[in-house]
């Protein structure tokens, strides 16, 4: 890559990328739910004369918006990775519809070997924004950006247990991640994994269940959610949640040994 195309990253910064009508029905709700581990008990998340629509369904309506900058060529798609995750939840989303969502770019980081891009998409309900990683995009003279925030300080007060299943990302992708690392196992070698993935995204969103009937609460009452993807999790699964309350808010890890979702933040209103 010569010095002009490192150079390229940094003039990302604030590009305009679109705004696109999405629509979707309570069945894409429903399915949704079902997708991230909803039971077929909780009702107000499977049956439509109950719905309420999980908040981290919009993540999933906004996905349109990176994969718009990658096709732009900001970064190789081949390489790029998802970093981490933020979702502010304005309203709650209605059971069906029609929303308008404007993406932009915003900061771009120089972390020297790599460049991060910050992609935010915002409307009426949401406020939700990627940080995708590029290797070999950095050094281009601007940024480094946020460190990591720094653990939670002593042991957790809350604990929970994400349990994975064998058909999940398989599941999860018909909602819009049609990634091949998640179905195809030739496609999860090539990235140096041994069998398909499950969607970071789909993860984050799953723990938001155990952690809400940790706390008392109603997964459908999210509004703040953050995490950054530090390890892969396979279908089938059973990882840990560990939780350290504070309020209405925790922080958590999903993961023992190995840490999948890491400086993770959950608030949920009531």
């Amino acid at each position: 890559m010569t010095a002009v195309e490192h150079k390229q990253a940094g003039a990302w910064r604030g590009v305009d990328l679109g705004t696109r009508t999405v629509t979707y029905t309570e069945r894409d709700a429903i399915m949704y739910a079902l997708a991230v581990g909803a039971e077929a008990t909780e009702l107000d998340l499977v049956f439509e004369d109950r719905l309420r629509v999980l908040p981290t369904f919009a993540l999933t309506l906004a996905q349109w918006a990176p994969d718009e900058l990658g096709s732009r060529g900001a970064f190789d798609t081949k390489t790029a990775l998802h970093g981490s995750q933020e979702l502010k939840v304005l309203k709650p989303l209605p059971r069906s519809g029609e929303l308008s969502l404007t993406a932009s770019v915003g900061e771009v980081w120089d972390k020297g070997a790599a460049a991060v891009f910050e992609v935010k998409v915002e409307c009426e309900y949401f406020v939700a924004t990627w940080s995708l990683f590029a290797p070999g995009y950095g050094g281009f003279g601007g940024e480094r950006g946020p460190s990591k925030p720094p653990a939670p300080e002593g042991e957790p007060n809350l604990s929970a247990e994400l349990a994975t299943f064998e058909t999940q990302a398989a599941l999860y992708r018909l909602t819009g991640d049609l990634h091949h690392i998640h179905i195809d196992p030739a496609a999860a070698e090539r990235i140096g994994q041994p069998r398909p993935i499950l969607q970071g995204l789909c993860t984050l969103a799953a723990s938001t269940l155990p952690l809400a009937r940790a706390l008392g609460a109603h997964p459908a009452d999210l509004v703040e959610l953050s995490g950054r993807f530090s390890a892969p999790v396979f279908p089938g699964q059973a990882l840990p949640v560990r939780g350290w309350r504070d309020g209405d808010a925790v922080e958590f890890e999903v993961g023992s040994d190995t840490v999948a979702i890491a400086g993770a933040r959950a608030r949920f209103a009531g």
